[in-house]
């Protein structure tokens, strides 16, 4: 397999095709796709269903390659029961379907082949079974550039991790996340086929949650006309959601694929949560389109595949068989989208409150099969735990590990986050591995990010995590709501709640992308006088310093550096254009005075110093 970009059809031109056919000619229409839009195939196959007694999920494979003149990929296919079994809630049919998003302009073939034979879904590619008859087996298309802007994830292609970060493609632009960490339980959601609660909680230590599903009812009223439905209108709550958020300027959802046992216990992808090879066509198909509008949103998909309740609930945590079929599944269904990243798992490894857990052998083979199956290469990261040693006890045995691109960073005492984003990233560096670092949740466990009612500018937040760490190398931040608050990490209906979180965030987010060049940047926070503050570097080139409650004037370290630089001032709480303080410009090559910012009255401020070069 090749691993390049991928998405969804949206356009259809027809190109002619001249050919001779007893001296005649006839036109034969050339289906068109969009670069970076998904090609959704589907091929009619034999009649079944997802309880038949020949397993469609276990014992068909269906494998399309699709070939241009400058590479090709072979992409799994799925059982799709009547083949619009979103709509339908249909569980059985002859219809299997492929998805894929062709990267390259022109000309695509592709060949389909369904094989049938006993657990050959689980078999390399290269296994042969019994050949199956199935319709429109080969086939033609062409691919025209995109129409799509920004954030419309078509626009730019397939986000993958470079220096640390993530970035469209090997040569495109730099991508920094921001966005929700709750509810992680997102996909609970009332509209959903075959969704439901299998058991409240009220456990010490988790959120509390009781026997309703998610409506996001708060949020229907930014579901916008034209937008998704379905089955008659089905959809507005999530669908709306996800609109809000957008709408703030937010790029990321945080989302569990499986809670079997973990929090919420309302989140499988299977038939029965206690069959794991059997999957609910319809649901799947519902998810399919609430990722569609996702990317179409610029909201990545952060899929969390366990949670520490479950990762040894698939043979005791190896990657056999189901846990194989699992991953096979959710690649050939959702691989395709272009801002989608593996997260393995909530609190990986064992700690105090969760002995039973996967070991370091677990981890790496779970994430070198993962590997192995993707087309897309999209980043794979592991979720941590919040407090030493039980993070460390885990990471210490997988740093440089080259398989896994980074971590999904959990810290308790805010305080300390941006020093621990350093270190893992100053580890992983020493290995030769860099890892993306992604400051994913945020502490205490009880507390959290709490509604802008209490905490009107998150102010520890927003200067220990926010900018702490992000001025520490961290690719990101996402929002988790604690167990103790109104709205917590499994029954959050309402993202308004935190708006003013969303707003401080996007601040910082428009900060790094239009006036750094963060990738090439490490901290060096002893170069800035601030106790409390931060600075990121490229030395001799740029520097951003964070500075909590400057009442007096500052220093930068500028020695070993020549040349003249500018100083500006950035506000984190209103955002928008740089201002000029009492000094605009100052010299390399000694210990120099920032002046005073703009104003004294505000909580803290940002200042960007510049070569002129």
């Amino acid at each position: 397999m090749k691993n390049h970009n991928l998405l969804l059809p949206l356009l259809s031109l027809v190109f002619l095709l001249t050919s001779c056919n007893e001296g005649k000619k006839e036109e034969v229409a050339l289906a068109s796709h969009q670069q970076w839009h998904t090609v959704t195939l589907s091929f009619e196959g034999p009649e079944t269903s997802e309880t038949a007694e020949e397993n469609p999920f276990l014992n068909y494979r269906l494998h399309v390659v699709f070939k241009h003149a400058e590479t090709n990929y072979t992409i799994r296919g799925f059982y799709a029961a009547d083949g619009n079994a979103g709509e339908t809630s249909a569980d059985s049919g002859g219809v299997w379907q492929a998805r894929f998003t062709p990267d390259k302009l022109g000309e695509w073939t592709y060949a389909a082949v369904l094989q049938q034979g006993d657990s050959i879904a689980l078999k390399g590619d290269s296994y042969q079974g019994d050949i199956v008859e199935i319709t429109n087996g080969e086939g033609v298309f062409m691919v025209m550039p995109t129409d799509k802007q920004t954030p419309d994830f078509r626009s730019k292609g397939r986000l993958v991790t470079s220096n640390g970060y993530f970035r469209f493609g090997e040569d495109g632009d730099y991508w920094i996340k921001g966005g929700a960490d709750s509810p992680e339980n997102l996909l609970a959601f009332e509209d959903f086929d075959g969704t439901y609660r299998m058991q409240s909680s009220n456990d010490e230590g988790e959120s509390t949650t009781n026997d309703t599903l998610h409506s996001f009812r708060p949020h229907l009223k930014d579901w916008q006309e034209g937008d998704l439905t379905w089955q008659n209108g089905k959809g507005k709550g999530l669908i709306g959601a996800l609109n809000y958020l957008a709408s703030k300027g937010m790029n990321v959802v945080y989302f569990l694929a499986m809670n079997i046992k973990g929090d919420g216990k309302d989140v499988w992808p299977y038939k029965d949560p206690e069959d794991f090879s059997r999957f609910d066509v319809s649901k799947l198909a519902q998810w399919e389109m609430v990722f569609q509008h996702m990317q179409s949103k610029g909201l990545m998909l952060h899929m969390v595949l366990q949670e520490t309740e479950n990762e040894t609930l698939l043979h005791n945590g190896d990657t056999g068989p189901l846990r194989q079929l699992y991953f096979r599944e959710l690649m050939a269904r959702f691989g395709h989208h272009l801002a989608l990243k593996f997260n393995l798992g909530e609190e990986n490894g064992p700690a105090d409150f969760t002995p039973i857990a996967q070991n370091d052998a677990q981890r790496k083979d779970m994430t070198t099969f993962i590997t192995e199956i993707d087309p897309y290469d999209h980043p794979i990261l592991l979720h941590t735990h919040s407090h030493e040693p039980a993070r460390s006890n885990v990471l210490d045995s997988i740093v440089g590990f080259k398989p896994l691109n980074g971590l999904s960073l959990q810290v308790d005492l805010r305080e300390g986050a941006a020093g621990i984003v350093a270190d893992w990233r100053n580890k992983a560096q020493a290995t030769g591995h860099d890892w993306m670092i992604t400051m994913d949740e945020i502490g205490m466990w009880h507390t959290g990010a709490v509604p802008d009612a209490v905490d009107p500018e998150h102010d520890s937040l927003r200067k220990y995590v926010l900018w702490g760490t992000l001025l520490s190398g961290a690719a990101g931040v996402e929002w988790y709501y604690g167990a103790h608050n109104t709205y917590n990490d499994l029954n959050t209906e309402d993202w308004r709640t935190t708006d003013r979180l969303w707003e401080l965030t996007h601040h910082a987010m428009l900060f790094f992308e239009k006036h750094l060049p963060y990738w090439e940047m490490q901290p060096q926070h002893d170069l800035l006088s601030a106790k409390k503050g931060y600075c990121f570097q490229k030395k001799g080139a740029v520097y951003a310093a964070y500075i909590p409650g400057p009442q007096s004037a500052e220093t930068i370290d500028l020695e070993g550096v020549t040349g003249n630089f500018t100083v500006h001032w950035y506000d984190p709480l209103q955002g928008g254009e740089l201002h000029q303080g009492s000094v605009q410009e100052i010299k390399g090559g000694a210990v120099q005075g920032l002046g005073l910012p703009p104003s004294l009255e505000k909580e803290d401020w940002v200042v960007l110093v510049r070569s002129e070069q």
